[in-house]
Order: structure tokens, then sequence, then C-alpha cells
């Protein structure tokens, strides 16, 4: 079976094609993503395609998600790809799903009411989706979420402390987000170290340049995480604000009636490194302004950022009892040695001990350990793989829609 997937970021659109068959191990026949999507700088949006070795990219103006997804689906017309199925990454899946789903007209209307549960995110996955029914009519789509791995997070993490009875009523809790990247990463460090990982006490980060969060995991299920009813809560992000006091926002309207409109631009849009900085949201480009040019407002975005982390970490630490391993991933946690270096200083007393060498060495493109030898907490850096969970989930539904009309 062919699957095509898609996985919308806030400034992105990655696509993976692949073959998978009962052995749930996808084979990626090519891959590419939609950079800048949306974004108005001085670096101009393109599109990468990666197919038999060879590399494509493709300069163009990308206004919108649906607008990178008409330009793909073009590409891959005109190189005549075939496929089976489309799947797609969705944010939020709110109360209404708990596990992956196919596009149908009984499912859409419940897709289009969690639209505004993830606002940078679920509006965007949902262009695509009728990017694509529009130029595959008939074509099975279906969806898996992020929310899904945190459905069987404890009661006591999930709760917000608000009145019951409202929280019931508006489906209000502490969901989780990244859910398909800490999916991935406990299978992939199982498999490859052949470790049974049930026993551990594990605190992932997975550090993006939109979105990051931090999980911990026990007995192979989440026990907290750091973004709660949306992706906006929990760390510093790249453009978003994180942990925030709740009255903020009703100050900022009652007093100098600002609108949920632009509050949520603000928040989301305009806080995090960019708003901490006040230049960049890329923490590269940050980390040089502090080392280079002493910009104090710089290195007060990364100390916050460390910060933040720190503290997280810490917590999670005393809820698992202890920790065993410490993972970092995605595009920060994999490709930025400094904020790993920053994050495990001064943790001995959790018995990590970082190797600096093996840090700054870390490879790319798969799982390494970087802690040294006499050290308690094992310290992972691993690239991860969304869009190859989405198809693993859309391999097993597919095949029981398929049985299921037999």
């Amino acid at each position: 079976m062919k699957l095509l997937i898609f996985n919308c970021g806030s400034s992105s659109l990655s696509f993976k094609l692949f073959s998978v068959d009962s052995s749930l191990t996808p084979k990626i026949l090519l891959h590419g993503k939609a950079h800048r999507v949306g974004v108005k700088g001085t670096e101009e949006s393109f599109i990468e395609l990666n197919q038999d070795g060879q590399h494509t990219v493709v300069p163009m103006q990308l206004d919108s998600h649906a607008q990178a997804a008409g330009q793909i689906i073009q590409m891959l017309q005109k190189l005549d790809i075939q496929f089976d199925a489309i799947g797609h990454r969705f944010v939020h899946g709110g109360s209404l799903f708990t596990s992956s789903t196919l596009i149908t007209p009984l499912t859409t209307p419940a897709l289009e009411r969690c639209l505004p549960l993830a606002p940078i995110h679920n509006p965007n996955s949902y262009s695509v989706i009728r990017a694509c029914q529009q130029s595959y009519p008939g074509l099975p789509e279906y969806v898996t979420f992020d929310t899904t791995f945190y459905s069987q997070m404890p009661d006591i993490a999930a709760l917000e402390t608000l009145p019951n009875a409202f929280t019931k009523q508006h489906d209000i809790r502490h969901y989780g987000f990244h859910g398909l990247s800490y999916t991935y990463i406990f299978q992939h460090i199982s498999q490859t170290l052949n470790l049974d990982l049930a026993p551990l006490k594990i605190i992932a980060c997975h550090l993006g340049t939109g979105g990051s969060s931090i999980t911990a995991i026990k007995n192979g299920k989440p026990v907290d995480t750091s973004m709660g009813y949306t992706p906006l809560q929990g760390l510093v992000m790249s453009t978003r604000c994180g942990d925030l006091d709740p009255f903020i926002p009703l100050y900022l309207m009652q007093v100098h009636n600002h609108t949920a409109s632009e509050l949520n631009q603000i928040f989301n849009k305009n806080s995090g490194l960019l708003g901490l900085s006040g230049f960049s949201s890329d923490i590269r480009d940050i980390l040089k302004s502090a080392d280079e040019q002493h910009n104090p407002e710089a290195q007060a975005a990364i100390d916050l950022l460390i910060h933040r982390l720190k503290k997280y970490i810490g917590a999670y630490a005393a809820i698992l009892g202890g920790l065993d391993i410490l993972v970092f991933t995605d595009d920060i946690g994999l490709q930025n040695p400094a904020i790993r270096h920053l994050t495990c200083a001064k943790m001995d007393w959790l018995g990590l001990e970082l190797d600096e060498q093996k840090n700054r060495t870390a490879p790319l493109d798969c799982l390494s350990e970087i802690q040294t030898a006499k050290s308690a907490v094992r310290v992972m850096v691993l690239p991860t793989d969304e869009e190859s969970i989405i198809a693993r989930d859309g391999f097993n539904l597919l095949q029981e829609v398929k049985h299921a009309d037999l």
C-alpha cells in the first residue's frame, strides 16, 4: 500500500510517500517540504523534493498551506506519482477523537468543530485536506491526531483547576501535543537499542522551530506534558509565549481594550524567542547575537528558554521519582548542541553528566547517546519521524475498513 502523508507545521508543510505492508515498517519512496509558508521576510519560500537520490529545490511564493499543498500535488502529478490514500497530521482532536479516523461526510463536521482548538495548526491542516479532496476526489483520506498519545495520561495531570461542571461542559482539559513525535521516539529507541523501556523513567524534549514541548513517560505511558488545552502553554517557543498568567489576557482586554484576535496574534505569533529578542525567532540567530554582539535581549531570551526547560525537567523528575533517559529531538533538539549543553549544565544532582565531545559531534540522521560513561542518566539525541507513525496508523485503519467491508 502506498500512502502520501502531509504534516502541517505553523510555517511549513512536510510530505512523504511511503510503501507500507503488514510488517508495519514504512519505506520512504520520496519526501520533501514546503518552507516559509505564509512567512514574509528577506528569504524566498520554496519547495524541496527528494526522490531516487535527486534533490530538487523550486523557489516560489507560498502564501498559504492550501497553496503549498496545491503546488506539491502538481509536482507529484507531473512525475505521475500514484498512491492509495492520503494521511494528515491533525494536531488537536479535542474530546471528539481519540484515534485515527477516515475523513467522511460523517466525520468532517466533527473535524470542523476542532478547528478553533489549535488556531495556527488545525485550520492549516484542514485547508490541505480540502485541497487534496479537490485534486483526488474519491481517494481515501484519514487523519491522525497528536492528542491521541495522551488519552492514557492520568486524570490528575489532565485536570484543569476550573469548576468541574464548567470543564465538562466545554471539554476543557490538559490535552498535550507532539504525541506522534513521542510515539515514534519511544518505539524507535526501544527497537534500535533492543531496550525494554516500560520500567524506565523518561523525559523527552521535542524542541522545534515552531512549537516545543516536554513530556514525562513512565511504564510506556505519558505521565505529564508541558502543553495543555492548546499548543500555546509550556516552554518558551519560537513565537509562542508558553506559560502565562491567565489574568494577563483578561487585563489586556478589560483595561486596554485589546480584542481576542489581537491577543491571539500576540501570544501565538509575536512572543517567545521573537518577542524576547526583538529581532528573530531563530535560536541560531539569537545565540550568535548573544555570543558575538553581547546583545542583552538575545541573552535574556536564551536564559529564559533554558530556565523553563530546566524547571520542567526538574518537576518531571520529581513526579517520575528519578530519571533514566533524557531525550532531545526535532530541529532545535537535534541540531543545536549549545542548547543541549546549557540544558544539561549543573544537572549533576540528577546524576546527569554530558560528554561535551559527543554532544558537539552528535549525528543528525540517527540515534546517538551523549552522556559520559559514569552518568546515571542516558542522554539521547535523535531525529523524529511523525510521518511514519501516521503511515502505520493509516495502514492499520485502512486494513480494518477493508476487512469490515468484506
